[in-house]
């Protein structure tokens, strides 16, 4: 079985915090560590090859090192406490705060299981999200898969998780397999904040997906929009 983290943290460009630079406990998303991810498509991994040439953004340098279950579970976590507050809710995080110093309040929540059981499964039900949202306008024909499968050979991947690619990418769009993965609220939140960085924003084939899964989600609008804000927070770079 291949690993679930280590593969996200490919998708979405960067490497999981403790393989080679690890992000010190609270240090939490500073620019440097978020450089690269688009607020509307996390290029310069998996995802920016899924995306073709639509994309253009790119990690500057391996500089996500938190790993891509902390970003997307930290971006949710944002997303969903920002919304709570505007109803008026209890929250502990002031609206408009820049996203920083979240990873301790993340971790061992639905967000970011601390279980590494867990949190593999969570990191299989956003890789499936990114790789769905990511075709959902239907641009991977045939052609544009033997192009990316020869650009998956390219890549540090084994063999399991190269296949499961490859499947994820074969497979019909199936919207309802995506909702399943929501468990919880709080998990549809992190499973749409993984969508919508692996579309492009300017596709309306890919924002009408966005809306559909939305619905399906049973996502309040003003969390939907909460989600979209957080995600153009991210700091990008133009590759």
């Amino acid at each position: 079985m291949f690993d679930p983290q280590k593969l996200l943290d490919q998708f979405m460009g960067g490497q999981r915090g403790g393989e080679n630079a690890p992000a010190k406990s609270g240090s939490g998303f500073s620019p440097d560590m978020l450089k690269g991810l688009a607020g509307g498509a996390a290029a310069g991994g998996l995802v920016s090859i899924l995306l073709g040439s639509k994309g253009g953004k790119k990690l500057a340098g391996g500089a996500l090192k938190l790993g891509g279950a902390a970003v997307l579970g930290g971006l949710a976590y944002r997303a969903w406490q920002n919304y709570q507050a505007t109803k008026g809710a209890q929250t502990t995080v002031p609206v408009g705060e820049p996203m920083t110093d979240v990873t301790p309040k993340v971790e061992g929540t639905v967000f970011l299981p601390s279980a590494p059981k867990e949190r593999n499964e969570l990191s299989l039900v956003l890789l499936r999200a990114m790789i769905a949202a990511a075709k959902a306008d239907g641009h991977i024909d045939a052609e544009e898969q033997k192009t990316i499968f020869a650009k998956l050979d390219e890549l540090d991947l084994d063999t399991d998780a190269k296949a499961f690619v490859i499947d994820e990418l074969r497979k019909p769009l199936d919207i309802d397999a995506v909702v399943k993965g929501a468990t919880s609220p709080e998990r549809a939140v992190e499973i749409y904040a993984a969508s919508v960085l692996a579309i492009d924003p300017d596709d309306p084939a890919e924002q009408a997906y966005l809306a559909m899964l939305a619905s399906r989600l049973k996502l309040d609008p003003a969390l939907k929009a909460s989600v979209e804000t957080e995600a153009k927070k991210l700091p990008v770079t133009q590759g």
